[in-house]
């Protein structure tokens, strides 16, 4: 095997797939390989593709705009694109004020740095670190992973990250242990609050979270009151709070904001997947008009971004994304189909004792796979339950969302269910048939003790 073969396979063992097929073509919620084989997008990639592939209205729309500029540099020119992005956004999200970047890492990423500079800009210098929660994952530039509790993905990084400081997972399958599901919420705002006065007020810039925990957790909805309470510590003692919602947000969930949910607004909120769909690139990090109006002050606005910044044709992009899914009401179908679409994964996999939990919101849901249902107790990480589960989907034509490690960081076993928000009843369906299958089949293994 050539170097370049072995960096491929290895990057693509978590999702349990050892030779990659080569792409042709995409249509709707399928993909064909080369070969012709066809695979069912269950998944949306890693949740992005949430209106499905190749959709004829976005794609005219991002041609048209190359047809007259790709991209035109921020510090030159504003843009039609651009700027009716800015309105689409604020009126789904209440948020005025947004800096437009080409990932989810680096939305995150502008989300750290401008906590950073209201803290300076208010010459309060002290407060620079930050707090997250164990089993998050909010990116991979340096500042993001820092943030991020998921240690495989953090190892080979140790050393040349932020310091940060971790508070429990906000999971109500794996509470802490003599913690109730009522008390779990009050439980973790105290636990972060015994943080921030640990680490001293004065020295904590942000507290940062995924309303609903994406890879890292195989999809974990904060517990009811978790994010009022925890909003209520941060006001408290004067630390803001940056909702990630990278993943989770964009309609994922049945709501825009996956916070609406929660009736929280955050102050400074990252967004980036299902913002343009995949079709190109883009991510945003959101603020309120108070963080405005002192960046602005102090600095004349945010010194974040970069030179796509505001990427003209990935604008036109969020523009033609956002209207289909305006215009077809894809976020009202999302929220009320995706808990009938849970119930019916939970039926179909109720014989199989090993699911441990079925879980989610709207079009994001997962399932834990678990030795012992009774104690909840993870299969062995070396059996790579979440990978056979992946590969045995993939064989059989369907793309599923593999992760692992959310118990203790290696072991711990989900796979995620995240379709086009225009999926069809048949493609559920299918999704569900396939899914139930490639469970039993790594489970079967599983109870042998062979590994993936």
């Amino acid at each position: 095997m050539s170097k370049r073969e072995e960096l491929v396979t290895r990057s693509a063992s978590s999702y349990g797939i050892e030779d990659l097929p080569r792409i042709a073509y995409a249509r709707g919620s399928y993909l064909y390989d080369v070969n012709g084989k066809r695979y069912l997008d269950g998944s949306g990639g890693p949740a992005v593709y949430c209106i499905g592939h190749s959709n004829e209205e976005v794609n005219e729309a991002i041609k048209s705009q190359l047809d007259k500029v790709a991209h035109a540099y921020r510090y030159l020119f504003t843009s039609d694109a651009s700027d009716e992005l800015v309105e689409i956004v604020r009126d789904l999200t209440g948020f005025a004020n947004m800096v437009f970047v080409s990932s989810g890492s680096e939305a995150v990423e502008s989300c750290l740095k401008i906590a950073l500079q209201y803290w300076a800009a208010k010459d309060q210098m002290s407060k620079r670190r930050f707090i997250a929660r164990r089993r998050s994952w909010h990116g991979n530039t340096l500042g993001a992973l820092s943030v991020s509790g998921f240690r495989a993905r953090r190892a080979a990084f140790e050393g040349s990250l932020l310091d940060v400081n971790f508070v429990s997972p906000a999971n109500d399958y794996r509470r802490p242990e003599g913690v109730s599901s009522e008390a779990l919420a009050a439980y973790l705002a105290q636990e972060l609050e015994d943080e921030i006065l640990k680490l001293g007020a004065e020295n904590v810039a942000a507290f940062i979270f995924e309303p609903v925990v994406g890879a890292a957790g195989g999809v974990v909805p904060a517990p009811k009151g978790y994010a009022k309470a925890v909003q209520e510590v941060c006001r408290k003692h004067d630390v803001l709070m940056i909702s990630d919602e990278v993943m989770c947000g964009a309609g994922r969930v049945g709501t825009w904001r996956a916070l609406e949910h929660d009736g929280v607004m955050p102050d400074i909120m990252s967004v980036a997947k299902g913002l343009a769909a995949g079709y190109i690139p883009l991510g945003a990090s959101l603020y309120t008009q108070t963080i405005r109006d002192v960046l602005v002050s102090a600095h004349g606005g945010p010194q974040t971004g970069h030179t796509f910044t505001g990427h003209t044709a990935a604008c036109a992009a969020g523009v033609a994304v956002q209207r289909l899914i305006k215009r077809d009401g894809l976020i009202d179908h999302v929220r009320s189909r995706g808990a009938t679409f849970q119930d019916q994964l939970r039926s179909a996999l109720s014989h199989i004792p090993e699911v441990g939990d079925v879980r989610g919101r709207g079009y994001f849901i997962g399932i834990e796979l678990v030795a012992d249902p009774a104690t909840k107790t993870p299969f062995p990480a070396e059996l790579k339950i979440h990978a056979d589960i992946g590969n045995t989907a993939f064989d059989k034509g369907l793309i599923v969302y593999p992760c692992t490690g959310n118990v203790d960081g290696f072991a711990g076993d989900t796979v995620i269910v995240s379709p086009a928000y225009n999926a069809t009843e048949g493609e559920l369906e299918e999704i569900i048939t396939t899914l139930t299958a490639s469970i039993e089949a790594a489970v079967g293994r599983a109870r042998r003790g062979v590994a993936a």
